[in-house]
């Protein structure tokens, strides 16, 4: 991503990886910051940012499993595209458990947390918010399900509480297991 960018915005190093990380924190993505400040087209940016190698990634057969016993519709929404989400499924071993995979694309390119990205996303897949959850590793980015009626849970190492966040794990698929 600071190569992108300092190649679109034509600066150094330094100064492309301090926009990078204010973008994310003021947008929810460095590629928000960069369509609302410089009107780069986000094509070519998502193409580029996402042509990465997924060969550390593993299988994941139990996580898979549990994902797969869970009820109701389950959905990928990311603020990467939809192909690069498929991919990462795929390089996990979770291709083919989830009834529909949304990248930000889909959202008109408008980035998590935004209230208005996530109702996009619910809209065209019918989400019942009030029956729903939404799993995320970025805090920020469960603060509108929330107000939605979805039930939270936080998925990374470290919690972090707020009265927007559910319930936090560090183990997903324990979490997933429990819920059988």
């Amino acid at each position: 991503m600071t190569k992108y960018v300092m190649d679109a915005l034509g600066v150094d190093q330094p100064r492309a990886d301090h926009l990078r990380k204010q973008y994310w924190a003021q947008y929810g993505t460095t590629l928000a910051g960069l369509m609302r400040e410089h009107n780069v087209d986000p094509a070519p940016y998502l193409i580029d940012v996402h042509d990465i190698s997924f060969a550390e990634l593993e299988p994941d057969p139990l996580l898979a499993a549990h994902i797969l016993a869970l009820p109701g519709r389950r959905i990928v929404y990311t603020n990467g595209t939809a192909p690069y989400a498929e991919n990462v499924l795929n390089a996990r071993g979770l291709s083919g458990l989830f009834d529909a995979v949304y990248g930000v694309e889909h959202a008109g390119y408008l980035p998590k947390p935004e209230r208005a990205a996530f109702e996009a996303i619910f809209t065209l897949d019918g989400v019942t918010t009030e029956t729903a959850a939404m799993f995320e590793d970025d805090p920020r980015n469960l603060q509108a399900p929330h107000e939605m009626g979805m039930k939270t849970v936080h998925v990374a190492p470290e919690a972090h509480n707020a009265d927007h966040i559910h319930h936090h794990t560090d183990d997903l698929s324990g979490f997933l297991k429990k819920l059988r």
